[in-house]
């Protein structure tokens, strides 16, 4: 029997990052995550301790404060790129470069430098760069949502061990975490992620949802009808329970009024939703 080497990477994880733009009185911010991760020809340094192709991990941390210096953050998804081609071109031994962003949300609450955090969702992107190609694939993730209506499930399976009772009108939340993959790597990024967004919540709003499967889908679909620079889309959608209290042994009538919000266990809804002639290319999502 061999043992041999199999895949393998390496980066830094999580370089936390503020770039402040200031334009006269009016600043900007752009607060994000970034983490990278190399591979190509790194046989050596796991076989034999040598590292004369590894870029230390601090040099990938200080490279990402350099670039925001040098370049600024504009959408995250260019930054990304910008990062995973200097990766690769800059050191023969790196043949492939990944670089995953997360953007936290923050508004101007008076003057022009002070701030709120946002306590919307958090921004994503993902991006894959070696010398054959490039992927992109935006997102987001923990966008809070719940219909108080227009909502039912029942016709489900049942056993000897379903004790759940149908529902024709209950109250449906999630909070959505979307990936969604591009043709190519020359989208209007900040424009994009706004229509892919709007489209979800218009989605779930207008959706008459017979089960959060069927309203996964009307999502997924929304957002690739809308954007043809968009051609796969991954979606998942924790269920996060509603339950009536209740309210006799008070001698109260519950009407769908008061609920308890159970955090677990919850559902776990996962799915895909793609054009018919979106290229294949597994590796975006790794």
């Amino acid at each position: 029997m061999a043992i041999v080497l199999g895949p393998n990477r390496y980066g830094k994880a999580e370089t936390r990052l503020v770039r402040v733009t200031r334009d006269g009185g009016t600043h900007r911010l752009k607060d994000v995550n970034v983490s990278i991760s190399l591979s190509g020809a790194m046989r050596d340094v796991h076989l034999t301790g040598d590292n004369s192709a590894v870029l230390p991990t601090d040099t990938q941390k200080n490279t990402v404060f350099a670039f925001a210096k040098k370049h600024g953050i504009a959408a995250i998804e260019d930054f990304g790129l910008l990062l995973a081609r200097h990766f690769v071109a800059s050191q023969p031994a790196i043949t492939h470069a990944r670089v995953e962003i997360h953007e936290y949300g923050w508004r101007r609450i008076g003057g022009g430098h002070s701030f709120v955090r946002d306590g919307g969702e958090v921004r994503t992107a993902l991006v894959h760069g070696d010398a054959e190609a490039e992927t992109v694939v935006s997102g987001l993730a923990d966008l809070v949502v719940l219909n108080s209506t227009g909502s039912e499930f029942h016709g489900f399976a049942r056993d000897e061990y379903t004790t759940l009772e149908p529902a024709d009108d209950r109250v449906l939340a999630t909070a959505v975490t979307a990936r969604w993959r591009h043709r190519d790597t020359n989208a209007a990024w900040d424009a994009s992620y706004a229509a892919a967004r709007d489209a979800l919540l218009k989605a779930f709003a207008e959706t008459h949802s017979l089960s959060l499967q069927q309203t996964l889908y009307q999502m997924g679909r929304r957002v690739l009808e809308g954007r043809h620079g968009i051609c796969e889309i991954r979606l998942s959608l924790p269920n996060k329970h509603h339950f009536l209290v209740d309210l006799e042994p008070f001698g109260l009538k519950n009407d769908n009024e008061v609920y308890f919000a159970a955090d677990r266990p919850y559902g776990l809804i996962e799915g895909t939703v793609r054009t018919d002639d979106a290229p294949d290319a597994p590796s975006a999502w790794n």
